[in-house]
């Protein structure tokens, strides 16, 4: 392995690389003095890491608990009273304490009063970052043209004008239930004038009032884009129509609109987690690099499309007039949320006075933290939080505790970083089993400073698998999405969310939409989530989040959450509790192998990409090269799931090996394509296939069967050969 150098500081050795990426890059334009900053540093890992070690040896000791008690249960049908009362004892479970509400205070609109999509991207590709920064506001028609929204894909070859008309037919009539007319369609109208700072509509020679006048708040004059913009609002959401007599579409349209801008991505995730791969400092230098451009403003890219360069920026705010003819702001660019790693993981590139390595959430705390300061210390251009707030989103927490150490980290960053208490804002992911049962405890530990919770079915459903191991083979991943204790995880999140005053202060979020090509179903589906009271939900593109605000013009989530309000709670520790077990099912053999191919093919697809190109999110063709956004969560699921059957007899080693090698030939066949892909079928023993296999046949011992271990292992492996 080649030697890194080291500097030495306080009772740190820091990667010399990392070292002067803070001393040079990110230090000097905030007002912390070097010295403090590494003694406290050294003081918080020297504090913390103990408490982090002990944490993560109760996860190992109730695992244990679980897993023994599971084996005296052989055979006997799962009682669920006994089962309660065990893991209670054990301290799995804890006592709910008295009624309470968040205290939070400073979160922005995008925050607590407004719900819309939220874009996750990965901190690593600033084209990304960028693109999803920017996806604030983003083109309906070109949303709706481009995707099957319509019932089909775009025709290649040029634009068509078929297509595009069926476009337009679909947005106004969708202005028609966001803004309505006191009479007729917005599909009549033919022109669209600003009056003494009023909105004049026009149906022929009759001007046509909007059913509620308030939804004007404002226009742009004339632009680059456009010779007018009007500015109309619906549930706290903005939508911009482009007036523009020249402009290819509005040259033709009888109110020469030419584009309808639809406020999107209200709030971004910029991921440090699951859907990068950053192992080594040169890794997660870019990484926080490219977390200090987009606080700083400055971050941009340069690259070639359709064999023409491109430099792509972050937006500025828009300038409008207000109905007075006050002069005032929209924003820009979408609310970023940084998500950190979790408790696991340690980092090579800080050691203690030991020489051990020291967490990578403590130190992601320190560093993205820090960073966000630059953009709270900005003396001009577009601020993230008008309240000068940091967003942190820390996932993987099992149970109150491990919340309690987050929260702690927090208090100390913000001392260390001379920050007013409680600046940092906490998202808990409820992503775990312990956090689900446990989370109004969990929220309790953070009330102070809490701004989202978000439920993922994936993750979760991977701690199902991997905590009741022992319990008995499980259902298929198919099944899994139909069973008791998914509805109760969903609507428990939001119960307890509505319960402990999230609404107006706080996000309560669903997960991601994992298929990018298929928006009709999204518009079909993805409707749901805003029903049930979520606030934000999760979208894999700038496309996929303009296409899902539509449901939040169509959805007053704060009135659905009032009307929940009144009915909760709706579920009860025995729906989350209930182990989803194959009990006397029988599946048929084809069944059996669909179910392994299916895993086995998502495994392969994903991980060739993460160890042998250092993606950590991919767009992976299934068995029916449907595109499937794949991550370390579903990774994660699909391991668990293999290796139960292994452990419970269901499957065989053999059989999966066999299914593994035929996957492997059809991934590389759907990678063909790909520059950069290594196929895993030439030898079977490369460091990709080597990685699929160890998550499936050591997933049993994997700390709550996460992947990061095994997959940073193999990466590191493979950027050792490619030096």
């Amino acid at each position: 392995m080649l030697k890194k150098d080291f500097v030495s500081t306080n009772k740190l050795s820091v990667e010399k690389a990392f070292y002067d990426f803070l001393e040079v890059e990110v230090l000097p334009a905030t007002s912390i003095e070097p010295a403090l900053f590494w003694e406290g540093f050294s003081k918080l890992i020297e504090k913390f890491s103990p408490v982090n070690k002990k944490l993560l040896g109760k996860r190992n000791y109730l695992q244990d608990q679980i897993n023994d008690w599971h084996k005296r249960q052989k055979s006997k049908e799962i009682d669920l009273t006994n089962y309660k009362k065990f893991l209670y004892e054990i301290g799995y479970l804890v006592e709910e304490k008295e009624d309470f509400k968040i205290q939070t205070s400073g979160v922005d609109p995008e925050i607590g009063m407004v719900s819309g999509p939220q874009l996750v991207v990965p901190v690593t590709n600033a084209r990304y970052a960028i693109n999803a920064v920017n996806a604030r506001w983003n083109s309906l028609y070109d949303a709706v043209y481009g995707s099957d929204v319509l019932g089909d894909a775009p025709p290649p070859g040029p634009f068509s004008s078929e297509r595009g008309e069926r476009v337009i037919s679909f947005s106004k009539s969708h202005l028609d239930s966001l803004a309505p007319l006191e009479k007729g369609l917005w599909s009549n109208i033919s022109k669209i004038e600003i009056q003494a700072n009023e909105l004049a509509l026009f149906e022929k020679d009759e001007q046509i009032k909007l059913e509620d006048p308030e939804q004007f708040v404002g226009h742009i004059k004339e632009n680059d884009r456009c010779s007018l913009e009007i500015i109309l609002i619906k549930n706290g959401l903005h939508c911009r129509i482009e007036i523009n007599p020249s402009g290819t579409i509005g040259a033709k349209d009888i109110a020469s609109i030419n584009d309808i801008q639809i406020e999107s991505a209200i709030t971004t995730i910029i991921d440090f987690e699951d859907s990068v791969a950053t192992v080594d400092a040169e890794d997660k230098i870019m990484a926080y690099r490219n977390w200090l451009g987009l606080m700083k403003g400055d971050l941009s890219t340069k690259f070639k499309k359709d064999g023409q360069h491109v430099e792509r920026y972050l937006n500025s705010d828009l300038e409008i007039t207000d109905r007075k003819g006050v002069k005032t702001f929209l924003k820009g660019r979408s609310l970023l949320l940084a998500r950190n790693v979790g408790h696991l993981m340690t980092t090579p590139f800080v050691l203690d006075e030991y020489g051990e390595e020291v967490g990578e959430g403590l130190v992601d705390a320190i560093c993205t933290v820090l960073i966000a300061k630059h953009n709270i210390d900005l003396k001009a251009g577009p601020k993230n939080s008008i309240h000068d707030s940091i967003y942190i989103v820390k996932p993987k927490m099992h149970g109150p505790e491990e919340v309690r150490l987050a929260n702690d980290v927090f208090i100390e960053v913000e001392q260390m970083l001379q920050l007013p208490r409680n600046t940092i804002k906490i998202g808990i992911m409820d992503e775990e089993r312990r956090t689900s049962i446990n989370l109004k405890e969990c929220i309790r530990e953070a009330k102070s400073r809490l701004a989202f919770i978000n439920t993922g079915f994936l993750d979760r459903t991977g701690d199902e698998i991997h905590t009741s191991m022992e319990a008995g083979p499980m259902v298929t991943k198919k099944d899994m999405k139909v069973t008791r204790w998914i509805d109760a995880y969903e609507n428990n999140n939001v119960d307890v969310g509505i319960a402990c005053g999230l609404p107006g202060k706080a996000q309560i979020g669903k997960g991601m939409w994992a298929m990018p090509d298929l928006m009709a179903d999204l518009f079909e589906q993805k409707i749901g989530h805003p029903r049930a009271g979520a606030n934000c939900a999760w979208v894999p593109s700038p496309t996929a989040a303009t296409i899902h605000a539509l449901h939040y013009h169509l959805v007053d989530v704060a009135e659905v959450q009032k009307t929940l309000g009144t009915k909760i709670p709706r579920t009860s520790p025995n729906d989350l509790l209930d182990i989803p077990l194959l009990k006397n099912k029988i599946l048929s053999e084809s069944e059996i192998d669909e179910e392994i191919r299916n895993n086995a093919q998502g495994i392969l697809g994903y991980v060739v990409r993460w160890v042998d190109m250092g993606i950590g999110c991919s767009k992976v063709p299934d068995l029916n090269d449907v595109g499937l956004m794949e991550d370390r969560a579903t990774c994660r699921i699909s391991s668990q799931a293999l290796a139960n059957w292994i452990y419970h007899g269901v499957i065989s080693e053999q059989r999966v090996l066999e299914i593994l090698i035929e996957m492997a030939a059809l991934v590389d066949k759907q990678n063909e394509n790909e520059a950069q892909y290594s196929p895993m079928a030439l030898s079977y023993n490369n460091n990709a296939f080597e990685a699929a296999k160890d998550l499936i046949f050591q997933a049993r011992e994997q700390p709550s069967g996460y992947t990061e271990p095994i997959l940073h292992s193999r990466r590191m492996q493979q950027k050792l050969l490619a030096s």
